[in-house]
């Protein structure tokens, strides 16, 4: 009893599943450190139009949540070390490129490369960790990979402010690409092959799994509520550096803020998931959703606390803050602590819900409410910038401080539609949740 006691509590893994974990590291680094400056890229280098700058990152980043479980039945069948190595290849020349080209055709040429070898990225180093873990160590392997992602994240953020500012933006992208290109190093000198999966999925299968959940009533109509959530969510990423930088000027770091999200994500998931254990999934997701509207109310909270404290808040004495910053960072505050009830609930929800022995298979689209939000969120955050809170670039020459002012008057109105799509969300998982315990009620009595 005392042996088996002590397996359950081993920290022991494999070589490879540290390298898989280091790898992450560097290939969420060089992702994160690009993608919260990708809108800012579009528009400020490239010269796309805050509109079709919501078209392009929106269809970027949607379909990083839905190839890889399509590029992992590819993956499967070259194997682990040969698919990493061709994922980092393409990750390294991609960010590379998008250094030295900064035209329009280029650029969408080479954000394609990166879509094709990030969608190679998830199904490789969550199979390898899959595959370097068992039943007594892998919610121990998981929960490191979580802390990895989220460190990784974490640190690209960190650093870019710095290249960005001090460099230029394009250069962000030098960056990502010398993070790939670690990663790349690792997956050639220091990885070894593993072993393949025995049952190999086809595309036709990784096809028929998603009929099925287009087909699962409850599995898609829970996914689309949740897109609320993660609309919501992906303004991070969509709207707020715009937002921050042209309210605040160029010096301001949204960066920094952006990662409020995962510190706190890391500072609480544990807690409140140990919390609502005995809660049921949906539940938990509720008070999640319930969450994100006065996310987005506290983000636009901004202008009106500024009409009260001025241009400058002292933070309990110790610095001064903008009112702007400061309400930003409770907005994403509270978006982290709604995720921390959401995600791993949802997760559970979804795999309880796939037939047995094809719950991976299902879990593979288990992201696919971030396809939908990012295709809807990025492209109407691209309309409310144009509307509310323009480019600089864009409006008249010669005009007073006071006009252009007068441009960004109702910059924070963006925020009211975010307020609407959450209260939207959460009024409808309620319904969802009400609906649901009525029909399992009736097939509990039947």
């Amino acid at each position: 009893m005392q042996e088996s006691s002590a397996a359950k509590t081993t920290w022991k893994f494999p070589r490879e599943f540290w390298m898989a974990n280091l790898m992450e590291l560097t290939e969420r680094a060089a992702y994160y450190g690009f993608f919260i400056v990708l809108t800012l890229y579009l528009t400020d280098i490239v010269g796309f139009g805050d509109k079709m700058t919501g078209v392009v990152a929106g269809v970027f980043f949607a379909g990083l949540y839905l190839l890889p479980p399509f590029v992992g039945a590819i993956a499967d069948r070259i194997g682990f070390k040969n698919g990493l190595i061709l994922a980092f290849s393409l990750l390294t020349i991609g960010y590379f490129f998008l250094g030295i080209f900064t035209t329009k055709i280029p650029v969408l040429l080479f954000l394609t490369i990166i879509l094709i070898g990030g969608s190679f990225i998830k199904p490789l180093i969550t199979g390898t960790v899959a595959k370097t873990t068992d039943e007594i160590n892998r919610a121990r392997g998981y929960s490191l990979f979580y802390w990895v992602v989220n460190i990784g994240a974490f640190g690209g953020k960190t650093f870019v402010p710095f290249i960005r500012q001090g460099l230029g933006l394009e250069y962000v992208n030098f960056f990502s690409s010398a993070m790939a290109f670690v990663g790349l190093l690792f997956a050639i000198f220091l990885f070894k092959q593993i072993d393949r999966n025995e049952e190999q999925k086809s595309a036709k299968d990784v096809f028929r799994a998603l009929v099925a959940i287009f087909t699962t009533p409850r599995l898609i109509i829970l996914t689309l509520i949740v897109s609320g959530f993660w609309m919501i969510q992906h303004q991070l990423y969509a709207t707020m550096p715009k937002y921050i930088i042209r309210m605040l000027g160029e010096q301001a770091r949204p960066e920094w803020m952006a990662n409020v999200n995962p510190l706190v994500v890391v500072i609480f998931v544990v807690f409140i998931t140990q919390m609502m254990k005995n809660s049921k999934a949906v539940n938990s997701m509720l008070y999640g959703m319930i969450l994100m509207p006065f996310s987005a109310l506290a983000m636009s909270a901004g202008p009106l606390l500024e009409t009260f404290t001025g241009s400058e808040l002292s933070i309990f004495g110790a610095f001064m803050m903008h009112p702007l910053t400061l309400m930003m960072i409770v907005g994403i505050s509270i978006q982290g602590l709604a995720e921390c009830f959401i995600s791993p609930r949802f997760l559970e929800y979804f795999s309880f819900m796939a037939p047995k022995g094809e719950e991976g298979l299902y879990l593979g689209f288990s992201h696919l409410h971030s396809f939908i939000s990012a295709l809807v969120g990025f492209i109407m955050s691209g309309f409310l910038l144009d509307y509310y809170c323009p480019d600089p670039n864009t409006l008249p020459t010669g005009i007073s401080a006071a006009e252009k002012a007068a441009h960004y008057a109702h910059a924070h109105y963006i925020w009211y539609y975010f307020v609407a799509i959450g209260l939207t969300a959460a009024v409808a998982l309620w319904l969802f949740k009400i609906v649901t315990e009525h029909i399992d009620a009736k097939k509990a009595v039947a």
